[in-house]
Formats: structure tokens, C-alpha cells, sequence
């Protein structure tokens, strides 16, 4: 078959490929345009995902210390609770009659209850106090002007209570006879 092709239809034929050209290169633009759009949103998303998972694991690393201090804590509370059971139990196992309870002063005020003055001692060295302090006998001056001070304390059955070791003496009022 023999087709005879005119210059007008070469013509309309070049105009109909120009056009498609034309087409074909705006549909490669907008599938570039979408390509880029698509390879900025992936990029920010797989962007996104790292960061989570950094953080995911730095939470991780949080949590764990979290759950090591919590476990040290309750070990320190269980000992603690068993240390006060154990003293309770020796407590009430014990007469207090004639026991004695060192209580040590800062500046006059209660500060610690000890069982024995070589403890209320040791402590002051916690804070502060010399290790190698000797400590005196306390005169009648008021507590309140000594920095550290350890009053001993006697049980009395009497009072069902606690009574100073050392009562001051008493000052005699002027006048009186």
C-alpha cells in the first residue's frame, strides 16, 4: 500500500510531534517535581525515624539507670527496715531500767539520739568535728554556747521515761536562807 503524504498533513503531522514534545516535557517536569517531593518527604521521614530511635535508645539508657537507683534504693530501705526490726526486737527483749540514751546538741538543740556517747562522738566527726577531739566535761554554762554537746540520759522507772544524767546544781537565790 502506497500512502501519499502531503506537505500539509508533514506539517500537521511535525505540529502534532512539537506538541507532544511539549506535552511529554511537561509531564517529565511534574515527574521530576513529584520525584524530588517525594525523595525530600522520604529523606525527612527516614530523618525522623533516626531521631527516634536515638531517643528511644537514650530512654532506654535512662530508664535502666532509673530502675538500678530504684533497686539500690529499696535494698537500702529493705536493710534499714531490717536494722529497725532488730533493734526493736532488742529493745523490748531488754530491761531499760538503768539504760542509758546519749543525746547530742547542736547549739543546744536535739540534734541526734545515740545509744552510747561513743557514738553521739562519731557522728560529730561527720560533721565537721575533729577525730582526735578530746572531749571535756561539760560546765554549767548553758548548752546553747558549745557548738557540739552530748547529754546523757538514765531511764527512771518511776516516770516511765528518760531523766538528765547529770542534774545542774542548783544555784542558790540570793537572799534566800
Amino acid at each position: 500500500m502506497i500512502r501519499i503524504v502531503t506537505a500539509a498533513r508533514l506539517e500537521r503531522l511535525e505540529a502534532d510531534a512539537s506538541a507532544a514534545r511539549g506535552w511529554a516535557r511537561q509531564v517529565s517536569g511534574a515527574a521530576n517535581e513529584a520525584f524530588g517531593r517525594h525523595v525530600r518527604e522520604l529523606f525527612a521521614v527516614t530523618n525522623r525515624a533516626e531521631r527516634a530511635e536515638t531517643t528511644t535508645s537514650e530512654v532506654g539508657v535512662i530508664l535502666a539507670r532509673a530502675l538500678e537507683e530504684l533497686s539500690a534504693a529499696q535494698q537500702e530501705l529493705l536493710l534499714r527496715d531490717i536494722e529497725m526490726r532488730r533493734l526493736r526486737a532488742e529493745l523490748e527483749g531488754e530491761s531499760l531500767e538503768g539504760r542509758t540514751l546519749t543525746v547530742l546538741l547542736h547549739h543546744g538543740e536535739p540534734h541526734t539520739i545515740y545509744a552510747s556517747r561513743e557514738d553521739a562522738h562519731a557522728d560529730t566527726a561527720t560533721h565537721g568535728m575533729p577525730t582526735d577531739h578530746v572531749w571535756k566535761r561539760c560546765d554549767e554554762r548553758p548548752a546553747a554556747e558549745f557548738k557540739w554537746r552530748c547529754e546523757a540520759f538514765i531511764y527512771n522507772p518511776a516516770s516511765n521515761g528518760f531523766r538528765r544524767a547529770q542534774m545542774p546544781v542548783p544555784k542558790p537565790i540570793e537572799g534566800a536562807a
